[in-house]
């Protein structure tokens, strides 16, 4: 490299004491040159270094730079690596919880936090010249990830943006849409791990490798797709299955007699208990082995809240001790100082005795419910190598930064909030890519727990697929829509959404579409050049045919269909005892009626025959109605499962029916019945005009029309084709109209002369980002929060915020009386008219209002101690953090949008009376 070319990159490899991988430095140069990058690169592969060196030419050449990151816990880790490097006067933190020197050159923000900023138009942005997002591929996330496309969108063309995104397969068509909406961007893919990945399988106390060693990539830990499994997991495989089905064979009933000895032991009198072949080790058994191999630190993901609570348990109850003394008495040290400012009351219903003893052995649990604080020791501790295995749920897999030289995964599904799914090849190099941490390790190890039915191709399938595409989640919100027709009017903001990824992916598959439709267009012109007639439009010709046809076969099926009415209806006449002949099928002729069992949709009425048969008919018996013929007194102990009692009843309906006439020859077929004499009428009219048409006497007539039935048949499906491409084409911008139908309908957008201009109302829905916008702008607008107390107000608003966990059929939720539960259900009710009038506009954005949280805030806010609230409802204490964080964002933003009154001064305090003991501790370790 030329030093004169890119001086800056030159200065700022120098700060570091190992060279730059190739990628990082092709990334560097391209940013100096003032091109936008796209970095796609496996997790601890050090994309971030190019980021910062983005700030560092921000610095450098006296320009601003925000780093923009998907969560508040790392934003805040990237503020402290920043201003551990450049100092607290040159960094700021900007989160929604925290405002920490705003204005300085370099900001760390959410990048929610960078949206709001850009709808504002707030002076902070004046001088910035550089954006990094960092986990850009957040933008497939399918509640937050339209903020990333926002941004995108509406920086400034002067912007230069970095974008740091995990491996996806797709990075070229992302880094293609960057250039469209962004200009010169260079996307810079890196296949290779820094670190290589051993993949294991642990089947008992045996580790075992899942790929075969004759594989020379894998054996390099570098797999590749299609890779051969290891022979010896193949055969416990089978082994296991065949275990299994002998196991069922010996528990069958048909196997021996119940209790026999057979039944239960094997031929030396060993309990054959559950049929397992393979021994399954336990969490500390787990643990131990690990460390016996020199694996640890390690992350085992166990994809449960209560799990990873229970595998601490676990271990502490075994015995397992994996810190020395030394490093006992720093991490007691560490942690006492880091939870000092806990208050002392708290400390007990927040588990920090179990959790300081667990911490003390090297064991620790990492998940979202967990109290922020707890996850930041954790997290800080493993990094510096004193918490040796932390077992953390799929959310640690996110962006943390805390690479592990091992990642143990216990099993291969998890539940994705209805049902236990298995997980994906992305989710699974997303888990794995934290194991080897680069400059520590020589290489990483992923390890998987055997379980019982476990087929080592689908794991090999899993750790070696590289086909995981970002996909955009955009969509216009009603916020969003205010915000754009503020700034941009609504013509200039329907083109913008238009900019959008999810469009540029849509208008790429519409790209295939039209291929397909212009090879049937150029075919159906070749169709008609054959159908061609000298006598006249031999299109025209065959169309009449169609026509005719078209009628005829809608006319049969008309009748066809007052038929089968005429038979449902008579069929629910029937009653017990009534004899009807039946029209035809297997049972056809005279039976008796035990049950009519008559349904508006399947009636199935149950007969006996005049031969015996039982019998519960379908409608496929009846194409034409029934009616009773006779009727026979059935006992009331007739059983059809009694053969006499079946040859009786047999026996006396033939009586019965001995003088009646047979049945008519014909009688089980609908007849043709009275013609639709407008279906005749148009049918006559047509053969008129199809006789009187000069193609009707062309001798080549019947070859003419073998070529226009072609072209019929492709036409029609052409025309499918033209509607999956209509139906591609625009799809944003056409949701972004429905959207601003819906806020004109509600009085928030104003179509004045084709204006379209955002009221005063909709100038409030402009400063509310809850996912519930619109039923908070509603609520403020109706007046049905004034009047209520600090307590009353936080219970209804976290009712817009809070989403619960728990099942469908669970009990209701504990709910505050009085005012505050009458507004609750007065905003039930007013989610119910806006849902409605969405499906009217064919848009479905608005969940409905989750009271769970709401007497947890209520208490919460009137003054209540975290042991009494946390006792009544069931919630985790970081759970509990979380929603009231959340409750604290919605209640300032409810103060800005209600102007001067009572309102603004209530929301306020709500924000003073939330804002105590645990929640305002954690307000720099909030990951939401």
């Amino acid at each position: 490299m030329k030093h004169k070319d890119h001086p800056v990159v030159h200065d700022f490899t120098a700060l570091y004491d190992f060279p730059l991988d190739d990628f990082q430095l092709r990334a560097c140069q391209e940013i100096e040159d003032g091109r936008g990058v796209l970095v796609a690169a496996p997790t601890g592969s050090g994309k971030t270094l190019v980021g910062e060196f983005a700030i560092h030419l921000a610095l450098a050449t006296g320009r601003k730079c925000f780093y923009t990151t998907p969560i508040k816990a790392l934003s805040n880790q990237k503020y402290h690596d920043l201003v551990d490097r450049y100092g607290p006067d040159e960094v700021g933190l900007l989160t929604g919880d925290n405002v920490v020197n705003g204005e300085a050159p370099v900001v760390v923000m959410t990048t929610e936090v960078l949206r709001n900023m850009l709808y504002a138009g707030s002076r902070t942005l004046m001088g910035l010249g550089f954006v990094v997002m960092d986990e850009v591929h957040y933008l497939a996330d399918r509640s937050r990830g339209a903020v990333w496309e926002e941004v995108m969108i509406h920086l400034p063309e002067s912007v230069t943006v970095v974008s740091l995104s995990a491996t996806v397969s797709n990075a070229e068509e992302f880094g293609e849409w960057l250039e469209t909406v962004r200009g010169e961007t260079t996307t810079i893919v890196e296949e290779r791990r820094p670190v290589p990945l051993y993949q294991h399988v642990m089947v008992g106390r045996r580790l075992l490798d899942l790929f075969a060693s004759s594989d020379v990539d894998a054996a390099a830990g570098f797999v590749k797709e299609g890779a051969p499994v290891n022979g010896e997991l193949m055969k416990i495989a089978r082994d296991d299955w065949a275990s299994t089905r002998l196991m069922r064979d010996r528990r069958s009933p048909r196997k021996g007699k119940p209790g026999s000895s057979k039944a239960k032991f094997s031929k030396d009198g060993r309990n054959v208990g559950n049929g397992r072949r393979v021994w399954i080790p336990s969490r500390a058994d787990v643990v131990e082995r690990l460390d016996r191999e020199g694996l640890l630190p390690a992350i085992a993901f166990v994809f449960s809240r209560v799990g990873c609570d229970a595998a601490v348990q676990q271990c502490l109850a075994a015995g397992v001790r994996l810190t020395t003394p030394e490093e006992r008495d720093t991490i007691h040290a560490y942690v006492e100082a880091a939870c000092h400012d806990l208050p002392e009351e708290d400390l007990h219903v927040l588990g920090y005795h179990d959790f300081l003893d667990g911490l003390t052995r090297g064991v620790a649990a990492h998940h979202a419910g967990m109290l922020p604080a707890f996850k930041h020791v954790v997290e800080e501790l493993f990094v510096r190598g004193l918490c040796k295995v932390v077992f953390a749920t799929e959310t640690l897999a996110l962006g943390i930064n805390m690479p592990a030289r091992t990642v143990v995964i216990e099993k291969l599904t998890k539940w994705n909030g209805e049902t236990h799914a298995d997980i994906t090849p992305g989710e699974y190099t997303q888990l794995t890519g934290r194991a080897g941490r680069r400059g520590l390790d020589v290489e990483g190890h992923g390890v998987v727990l055997w379980q019982p039915g476990m087929n080592p191709r689908e794991v090999a399938g899993l750790a070696s697929t590289r086909t995981y595409p970002l996909r955009s989640s955009f969509r216009p919100s009603y916020n969003m829509a205010v915000n754009l027709v503020h700034q941009y009017g609504r013509e200039t903001s329907r083109e913008l959404l238009e900019q959008s990824f999810a469009q540029f992916q849509a208008d790429k598959a519409v790209v295939g579409l039209a291929r397909q439709l212009r090879k049937a267009e150029e075919a159906l012109a070749g169709y008609a050049e054959s159908a061609r007639c000298d006598l006249g439009d031999f299109l025209e010709y065959a169309g009449l045919r169609r026509r005719i046809s078209d009628v005829e076969k809608n006319a049969s099926k008309a009748r066809r269909a007052d038929h089968r009415e005429e038979a449902i209806e008579s069929l629910r006449l029937l009653k017990r005892g009534d004899v009807i002949e039946v029209p035809t099928g297997k049972f056809a002729g005279y039976a008796v009626v035990i049950d009519p069992s008559w349904d508006a949709v399947n009636p199935r009425p149950f007969v006996v025959t005049a031969d015996r048969q039982a019998r519960r008919l379908a409608l496929i018996d009846f194409p034409v109605p029934v009616a009773s013929v006779a009727s026979l007194k059935v006992p009331k102990s007739f059983n059809a499962r009694n053969p006499q009692m079946r040859r009786d009843l047999a026996s006396a309906l033939r009586a019965r029916t001995h003088d009646l006439a047979p049945p008519p020859p014909g009688r089980g077929r609908p007849q043709r019945g009275a013609p639709d004499s407008a279906a005749e009428r148009e049918i006559a009219d047509l053969r008129a005009q199809l006789r009187a048409h000069p193609c009707h006497a062309c001798p080549d007539r019947e070859d003419h029309d073998r070529w226009a039935q072609r072209w019929f048949k492709l036409e029609r499906d052409a025309a499918t084709l033209r509607r999956r491409v209509e139906n591609r084409t625009n799809t944003v911008a056409r949701q972004f109209d429905r959207v601003c139908e819906v806020l004109t309908a509600l009085g928030y957008l104003a179509d004045e002369g084709g204006q379209v201009t955002v009221t005063d109302q909709g100038r409030r829905l402009m400063r509310l980002y809850s996912e519930l916008d619109l039923v908070a702008a509603e609520a403020l607008r109706l007046g049905l929060w004034d009047d209520l107390t600090v307590p009353e107000l936080a219970a209804v608003l976290s009712v817009l915020v809070f989403e619960a966990r728990r099942p469908d059929d669970a009990s209701p939720p504990r709910v505050p009386g009085g005012r505050a539960q009458e507004v609750i259900r007065q905003m039930v009710g007013l989610w119910g008219r806006l849902d409605a009038l969405e499906r009217e506009h064919h848009l479905d954005f608005l969940r409905q209002p989750d009271p769970g949280f709401a007497w947890a805030a209520h208490r919460w806010a009137d003054g209540e101690e975290l042991d009494d609230v946390l006792n009544v409802v069931d919630l985790a204490a970081g759970d509990f953090v979380r929603w009231t964080k959340q409750l604290l964002d919605l209640a300032g933003q409810v103060a800005d949008a209600a102007g001067d009154g009572p309102l603004r001064d209530t929301a306020r305090e709500v924000v003073r009376a939330v804002r105590r003991g645990v929640v305002a501790y954690s307000a720099l370790g909030d990951d939401d």
